[in-house]
């Protein structure tokens, strides 16, 4: 059973705090939305040694440091937070022990770690070491077996941070209970990472409004020209897509902006279409871009579909995936969307029904 850190007394909450977040985005939105977590652990008096990564480095790769988000942290919490540029684990826990209550550090890039992506249980119990307890507070990192969210909550007593504890009941509600009428919307780059969450709302969707990759892809196997449009042309990878052609609940693009001899937005009457779905849905769920948003031109269906949920005021509407979440930002419509998850990947194996190492882990913690 997972225990939530909101549930426990701030009296209960001493000591040393390993914490998992995931700073790894363009902006500081992931960063923003954990605040809340921070704040509750360093005002209750505790420590605070924050574990996260940015990018994918192979070794130590100074332009992936964390010394620019240890700064950025301080700014936005107004007080000091302390970087630490080594792994010398022991040095780590006299510094961090020595320093006043409510003490905030960041930790070096844990991908620069030897043993991170491997979920090395000897590295989770050097970092365990130097604390009390563990809160994860990374969902978008929670799909990966990676020792600062999986490995590390079998040496201390864990928690589920504010945001994670968010994620969870969201995200469970949109699978067990959704209001109908169901409408998701895919599109974006990949099409592979797409499939479970199709599969699995199968039955429980009314409606699939595909674009981008996701729709190219279909369209090539049911023999129609997309010409040099991205689409997952790997004739194994395309298997995977020959039953969801035949979903009665599929709604496929009618037309699309053409350039260079590529599809890259849907056009008017396919936006036209969408929006009629869209007005009608009890709960919405969102991840993908539905153009090549890269370039303002092929942004106008993903634009119109964004707007569309934000004025379904009846819905629940979700967003998620990087992406996405930057291109309502960019139109500040993030705010009107019910919930804007964290993650991207995580976000789809969780609603695909794909038990998460970083959720199992918390939920398989037996410490107090």
């Amino acid at each position: 059973m997972i225990k939530y850190l909101s549930k426990i007394s701030k009296k209960n909450l001493k000591g040393t705090a390993v914490l998992a977040l995931d700073f790894n985005t363009e902006d500081e939105w992931r960063m923003e939305i954990t605040l809340p977590t921070v704040r509750l652990l360093s005002k209750a008096g505790c420590r605070v040694l924050i574990l996260s990564h940015r990018g994918r480095p192979k070794g130590v790769e100074p332009k992936l440091s964390q010394r620019k988000n240890a700064r950025d942290l301080g700014r936005m919490m107004n007080q000091k937070v302390f970087f630490i540029p080594h792994f010398r684990f022991k040095e780590i826990k006299t510094q961090i022990d020595n320093s006043p209550k409510g003490s905030i550090f960041v930790l070096e890039n844990m991908r620069f770690l030897k043993g991170e992506y491997d979920n090395d249980p000897k590295l989770a119990k050097k970092i365990a070491e130097v604390g009390d307890f563990y809160v994860n507070d990374a969902f978008p990192n929670s799909h990966r077996d990676d020792v600062s969210v999986d490995a590390i909550a079998r040496f201390l007593p864990s928690y589920a941070g504010l945001q994670m504890e968010q994620e969870i009941k969201h995200l469970s509600r949109i699978m067990k209970k959704p209001k109908k009428p169901l409408v998701v919307v895919v599109g974006g780059g990949k099409a592979d990472d797409k499939v479970g969450v199709l599969k699995y709302f199968k039955n429980k969707a009314d409606r699939f409004l595909v674009g981008g990759a996701v729709a190219n892809t279909l369209l090539l196997i049911d023999g129609k020209y997309i010409g040099d449009s991205i689409a997952d042309r790997d004739r194994e990878d395309r298997k995977k897509f020959y039953n969801i052609l035949r979903f009665k609940n599929l709604v496929m693009p009618v037309d699309f902006k053409w350039s260079g001899g590529k599809m890259l937005d849907i056009s008017k009457e396919t936006i036209k279409v969408f929006r009629k779905e869209i007005r009608k849905a009890g709960t919405i769920i969102w991840n993908g871009p539905l153009g090549f948003i890269e370039k303002k031109n092929y942004e106008e269906g993903s634009l119109d579909i964004a707007r569309a949920i934000a004025q379904n005021k009846r819905a629940f509407s979700l967003a998620g995936g990087g992406e996405t979440v930057m291109f309502l930002k960019k139109y500040n419509l993030d705010k009107k969307f019910t919930f804007i998850s964290t993650g991207g990947g995580a976000m789809l194996d969780f609603l695909a029904g794909k038990r998460l190492p970083g959720i199992e882990a918390l939920r398989n913690s037996k410490l107090k």
